[in-house]
């Protein structure tokens, strides 16, 4: 099933920093790629993910493993 996400994510430094991020999230089976997005002034990432591949925690740790904080993760 095909859901939409919501990462809320540390203050962002600087545009490389969302560049990383939205690497990551990309990198995860079952992400759609083309939906991936990272606010930069809100510190969000928005993306689309199908739910029988993978799931919220997932994502999440993608970012967390490059070494970002994430606050929240929510459907939406």
């Amino acid at each position: 099933m095909v859901k939409k996400g919501t990462l809320q994510l540390e203050t962002l430094a600087c545009p490389t920093c969302m560049q990383k991020i939205e690497g990551a999230i990309k990198q995860v089976d079952g992400v759609d790629q083309e939906s991936v997005k990272v606010l930069f002034n809100a510190s969000k990432a928005k993306f689309t993910f199908d739910s029988s591949v993978t799931n919220l925690d997932e994502i999440a740790n993608s970012v967390k493993s490059i070494g970002y904080d994430v606050l929240k993760a929510s459907e939406r």
